[in-house]
């Protein structure tokens, strides 16, 4: 979270559970053997996310921002990759989500949430929120 805080993010199971850890620093591919057939509609349509709107009430996410890296993420990161999670705190969905996807590289990822650490607004957050629904509407999620 913000300040590199740590926090137990909210999200439905989309991976067999016996194979979910194994390997996880593997970032999901097409066919994919870890997605339950399940879990590939809930990713396509990003249902596996509602859960996280009990991290914004919490406190730890906000509806918009930097995605929050998981530990071994961090754990790889170079000095300027810690800017995208202390400047602001994490959301659900943000630039790299309705721009990037997994189209592309991690380090591009990063560009795209210190782009919006730098631009940070209303009027943005709100562009990003429209853009996220049509997204979600056309089911373009992660695959």
């Amino acid at each position: 979270g913000r300040d590199a805080r740590p926090f137990r993010i909210l999200k439905f199971r989309s991976m067999r559970a016996e194979m979910s850890d194994h390997n996880a620093s593997q970032l999901t591919q097409k066919n994919d053997p870890r997605i339950t057939p399940i879990g590939a509609f809930i990713r396509k349509t990003s249902i596996d996310e509602l859960p996280q709107l009990f991290n914004v009430l919490k406190g730890d996410l906000s509806l918009v921002g930097p995605r929050p890296p998981l530990p071994y993420e961090a754990e790889s990161y170079r000095s300027w990759h810690f800017r995208r999670v202390l400047e602001v705190k994490p959301g659900i969905t943000g630039l790299w989500q309705v721009e990037g996807r997994s189209r592309v590289s991690f380090d591009e990822m990063v560009r795209l949430d210190l782009r919006y650490t730098r631009r940070c607004s209303l009027l943005l957050d709100l562009s990003i929120l429209f853009r996220t629904v049509k997204v979600v509407l056309r089911c373009e999620g992660a695959k």
